[in-house]
């Protein structure tokens, strides 16, 4: 009779916690025998915040009025700038209501289907710099057009950017598919961009071409970041590889413990979030021409392959903009990843261990089905700012909060 009712005092504390592990849309992808580095399903240690709950949300509206709104920073002042995609336009959200749109050359923005003013990031010493980083299609000349990383400086009064330089030219683009491109600068002081494969199937694993891959630069110079891992390469384009083997990197994101992680656009499955090492090839070869029927991760190819933190499984979600978010008031989140997802129209929170695997997902109701495809999560202030990818002025930037 004890055992008995140790047992089931035992399988009462268990309950609720197998509740929380994830499906197996949320394991490690690796395939028997590959060369994958990530151990199969490590046990990970609990999160500092595991027994705390996850809190409630309060949603509003902080910014109306947007075309296909993609990314978003939080200057000093309070403001928000905002890039809006297609057609191309930078906005200057005030703290306290009001906006402006900021004297900007967008007759330069080349726009396509998939590709137009996209990631835009904040230099750590704007308050005297003013510095600003936009990745975007551009018009070289009549009928030529690229895929750039420029510099721009925001004038006082923010009427206005100033083109300074440019980081990186000839990221690949065809029919405007695939164009990435999300902007990151690191607590280290590098700017990571990542870039998608035009669609072209040779992309993501030629280590001359800048498609299908995660780049480091100097962010005042454009030069490739010495740490590279192919730096001592011939080839300028080389030198710049942080990782390759990506399809279409839509978020960029790095962990309090310095980890960068990156967000990706699968093709009819397995969107994915993978941990970035500096070398890593992540696997996508839809080769010969483009086969999407090819794994988004094969580990038949050649070498050492880096299998996903997590993944969607079949069909995708379209995973797109993430970030860390961090603060007591989070709760169960504190430290989480939230994704923001277009076509299923939800917001995911991806709580992993210690070491980077087992990652237990929830999608708060709060932002599941309401608001329509969510394309950027960004943290402000302690909340979250959220854009949703509405046309035609019904793009938002919404003000995420826990109660």
């Amino acid at each position: 009779m004890r055992r008995t009712l140790v047992t089931s005092a035992l399988l009462a504390l268990l309950v609720p916690l197998l509740a929380e592990v994830p499906a197996p849309s949320g394991a490690v992808v690796a395939a028997p025998g590959s060369s994958a580095t990530a151990p199969a399903a490590p046990a990970a240690p609990a999160a500092p915040a595991a027994r705390a709950k996850v809190p409630a949300l309060r949603v509003s509206t902080r910014v109306q009025g947007l075309n296909h709104p993609w990314d978003a920073v939080q200057l000093p002042s309070g403001s928000l700038l905002l890039t809006e995609r297609d057609p191309a336009r930078l906005t200057l959200a005030r703290p306290g209501g009001g906006k402006q749109t900021v004297g900007f050359p967008s007759d330069r923005i080349w726009t396509s289907g998939e590709t137009g003013l996209m990631g835009l990031e904040v230099d750590p010493g704007f308050a005297s710099n003013r510095r600003i980083y936009t990745c975007s299609g551009w018009i070289k000349r009549p009928g030529q057009h690229d895929i750039r990383v420029n510099a721009w400086r925001l004038a006082p009064g923010g009427g206005r950017v100033t083109l300074i330089n440019t980081l990186v030219a000839g990221l690949p683009t065809t029919s405007g598919r695939h164009g990435g491109c999300r902007l990151l600068v690191t607590r280290g002081g590098a700017l990571v961009v990542g870039t998608g494969d035009a669609a072209v199937g040779s992309n993501p694993r030629d280590k001359r071409s800048l498609g299908g891959k995660t780049l480091r630069v100097n962010r005042f110079t454009g030069a490739a970041w010495p740490s590279n891992p192919f730096i001592r390469s011939e080839n300028a384009a080389t030198r710049k590889l942080l990782t390759y083997g990506h399809r279409n990197v839509q978020g960029l994101a790095q962990r309090s413990d310095g980890t960068l992680w990156s967000v990706e656009h699968g093709s009819y499955r397995d969107d994915e979030v993978n941990r970035l090492v500096a070398g890593g090839d992540y696997g996508w070869n839809p080769v010969p021409g483009y086969d999407e029927s090819v794994p988004m991760t094969d580990f038949s190819l050649p070498g050492k392959q880096y299998g996903a933190r997590w993944r969607s499984g079949d069909p995708t979600v379209a995973t797109s903009g993430a970030t860390f978010v961090y603060g007591k008031r989070w709760g169960a989140l504190n430290g989480a990843l939230a994704v923001a997802v277009l076509k299923d129209e939800r917001l995911l929170f991806m709580r992993f261990g210690a070491r980077g695997f087992n990652p237990r997902v929830s999608a708060p109701a709060a932002l599941r089905g309401r608001y329509g495809r969510l394309r950027t999560a960004v943290q402000v202030n302690g909340g979250l700012l959220v854009l949703t990818d509405g046309d035609g002025g019904t793009g938002r930037a919404l003000l995420v909060r826990p109660q």
